[in-house]
């Protein structure tokens, strides 16, 4: 059978699952912010910035490589045709890297979501399959969010509420079957992590699975993030217990990892609840620390992209003008991220950014030679 809906790279997929979560699991989106906009004489390219005709709205980074589109199609494919061998030889491939197998989980998810029957029948011919089984238990959550939606309590009809308690304790009672058939395997912590705050647990209740999860994947990235979120203040904790959360996660994070990149995500959270940023010296070493441990990151890897724009925006905010203009150079021409888009235009916001960036590290303009680095579109696509 022929799909009409292609799978296009996993960046893409990511990207999407990711925009579903929060808009599953967080208080409805603020209002945009005031609009900027960049002087009509700024002159981007001067600065070694691809110039605002040419910026992209559409993406936060780059596509994937061909290869890897070619990749995750096959396995939508062959799952869609009946083949559930091919998923599950897919998301076992990368062994102990829980972060990739992790990705590739949410690949898995996004085709499931699609059509779940390939999963069915995964579940019925390996009933010990780990991976298997905890896909179908974070089904269960996704599912129960879509219910009950991303609007704050009072707004959610009674039924579907009373539908979204059902679901919840009963994905978690389905993740901690899937956590006995593989004790290494941390995808189910991840799950129950996940599940934990829709679920109303007490720190008391959170706390084993959080340990649970971390012990086998101390330094996992969706797991921090989605324990960001139990700890911040409109779940379970505080803005100083979110803080402390994410600056342990950084301080602990092994070279090369984007775990860093979370307190960037507490960050924004402090700044959606309007509650002040961290100011001072250690807040700006803080940043400067984040920006040398993304540099650090695999270049392909597909959180990178949406964690620049985040440093870019959040060291200008700063007041660290040079370092965000560093960022805007390597982010190049896309500006999809939501940290635009939420002040109105993404274009008009990332260029203002930019300009501001320029104007405050009173930055000079490059010599003509060294102008078309970042300038040159093909670059960047």
């Amino acid at each position: 059978m022929t799909h009409l809906l292609v799978l296009v790279a996993p960046i893409l997929i990511i990207s999407l699952l990711r925009s579903y979560r929060s808009r599953s699991t967080a208080a409805p989106a603020p209002k945009p912010r005031p609009r900027r906009r960049a002087p009509v004489s700024f002159d981007a390219a001067a600065y070694g910035l691809v110039p605002r005709e040419s910026l992209d709205p559409t993406r936060g980074g780059p596509p994937s490589p061909e290869h890897v589109r070619r990749q995750s199609q096959a396995v939508a494919d062959a799952a869609w045709n009946g083949d559930w061998r091919t998923a599950a030889t897919h998301v076992a491939a990368p062994g102990t890297d829980w972060d990739e197998r992790w990705s590739r989980f949410e690949l898995l998810r996004a085709i499931a979501r699609r059509d779940d029957a390939w999963l069915t029948a995964w579940r019925a011919a390996d009933p010990d399959n780990c991976d298997a089984a905890a896909l179908e238990a974070d089904l269960q959550v996704h599912r129960a969010w879509e219910i009950r939606g991303g609007g704050f309590a009072k707004e959610v009809p009674a039924e579907n509420m009373a539908r979204f308690r059902e679901l919840l304790p009963a994905a978690i009672e389905a993740a901690r079957r899937a956590a006995l058939l593989d004790p290494e395997n941390p995808a189910p912590w991840v799950v129950m992590v996940t599940a934990a705050r829709g679920a109303q647990y007490k720190p008391e209740q959170f706390q084993p699975l959080w340990d649970g999860l971390v012990a086998r994947a101390p330094h996992h990235y969706e797991g921090h993030w989605q324990g960001m979120q139990y700890w911040c203040a409109k779940w379970f904790g505080t803005n100083g217990r979110m803080m402390a959360f994410a600056e342990k996660a950084m301080d602990a994070a092994p070279a090369g990892s984007p775990l860093p990149g979370l307190y960037l995500h507490a960050l924004s959270e402090l700044e959606e609840r309007k509650s002040g940023l961290p100011t001072g010296p250690a807040a700006r070493a803080r940043l400067a620390a984040v920006a040398r441990a993304l540099d650090a990151v695999r270049p392909e890897d597909d959180r990178l992209p949406g964690l620049r724009h985040l440093l870019a925006h959040h060291l200008g905010e700063a007041g660290m003008p040079a370092e965000a203009l560093e960022q805007f150079r390597t982010i190049g021409r896309w500006c999809g991220s939501h940290v635009w888009s939420a002040q109105g235009d993404p274009v008009e916001a990332f260029h203002a950014a930019r300009a501001e960036a320029v104007r405050n590290s009173g930055a000079q303009p490059l010599p003509p030679t060294l102008r078309t680095k970042n300038t040159d579109v093909s670059l960047h696509s």
